[in-house]
């Protein structure tokens, strides 16, 4: 029997007035806040294109493919940095995929018990919390001789290889694709971790009342649930790698050169940024911040390509 709203009690009527009320504040609130979000991504990107506008205008989208870097000539490319900065941030993803979706797998599972996974989990995410500039001190004087001893091996034995035709000379791109893995790893385990987690545990019953083994209900049930998220994890590594600065420009050896070895020093964007932009003036200036606009433009593909890799997966 349905009862007449008029029958209910005033103080019951007048709170669902006031939740109404709050809700829609809510809803505009959090409306405001995107908007606002939105809004300070277009400002960021129109102020970095005033500034770059000078060097837009002189160079053209020829600035993209030239590899001189020349302040003295206020001749400008760069098509080095932008190679560094996304073979490095491959390199780092290449290393740290496999290792975090592995992590995460074993956090999430009862592989391990309660208190040493919580202990685990710990560490994982404490590495997150590292400034990147002690990543970088830690690479100089850890990282750099060990690579460059596997680095020699690897010249010695696989010289043949364009990946490893030249000798290595300490900072290069593979100690700064490893630091760059070190520093994902935490993204892509945790947000991962998370994804596993929230997979229904039914799923994970009815794969095991049906016969399946362990590994197969991970591989064949858990890990396809949880895709998207760990796709979203990976692409928000990946962005977290490219934009990297500190311990990346410590490492790299900042060299504007092109070259298909990993064991030979090389550039990013962000390196070159925070190498020259306080001694930069005039035309050097524009051409840092239309640098800067790439790695920009960089980031936001990257994001974008996340959200459409997330949307096919979830349609499938």
């Amino acid at each position: 029997m349905a009862t007449n709203s008029e029958n209910l009690p005033s103080a019951i009527k007048s709170r669902s007035e006031a939740d109404r009320s709050l809700d829609r504040g809510f809803i505009w609130l959090t409306r405001i806040f995107a908007l606002a979000i939105a809004g300070t991504l277009l400002w960021i990107a129109l102020q970095v294109t005033i500034a770059a506008w000078p060097a837009i205008k002189e160079f053209g989208i020829g600035f993209l493919a030239k590899s001189i870097w020349n302040p003295v000539n206020n001749d400008y490319g760069v098509l080095p940095q932008v190679y560094g900065t996304i073979i490095s941030s491959f390199i780092g993803l290449l290393i740290a995929v496999p290792i975090g979706v592995g992590t995460a797998v074993l956090l999430s599972e009862d592989f391990l018990p309660v208190k040493v996974r919580t202990v685990l989990v710990f560490l994982v995410e404490l590495l997150a919390a590292i400034p990147s500039v002690v990543y970088g001190v830690w690479g100089i004087f850890v990282l750099v001789p060990i690579t460059t001893n596997i680095g020699r091996w690897l010249h010695s034995s696989l010289g043949w290889l364009p990946l490893f035709s030249t000798p290595p000379t300490g900072p290069g791109m593979l100690p700064a694709g490893v630091i760059l893995a070190i520093m994902t790893l935490p993204i892509i385990t945790a947000i991962s971790r998370d994804a596993l987690i929230s997979v229904p545990p039914s799923l994970r019953q009815a794969s095991l009342g049906l016969g399946a083994t362990r590994w197969e209900t991970i591989f064949q049930i858990l890990i396809p649930s949880a895709f998207s998220g760990i796709v979203s994890a990976v692409m928000l590594a990946l962005g977290r790698a490219m934009g990297e600065t500190m311990a990346v420009t410590m490492l790299i050896g900042n060299s504007n050169n092109i070259s298909a070895s990993l064991l030979a020093p090389a550039n990013t964007i962000s390196s070159l940024l925070a190498n020259q932009f306080s001694e930069a003036s005039g035309l050097q200036v524009a051409a840092l911040m239309y640098a800067a606009l790439v790695l920009f433009v960089l980031t936001l593909v990257v994001n974008i390509l996340a959200e459409f890799i997330v949307l096919r997966v979830k349609r499938i």
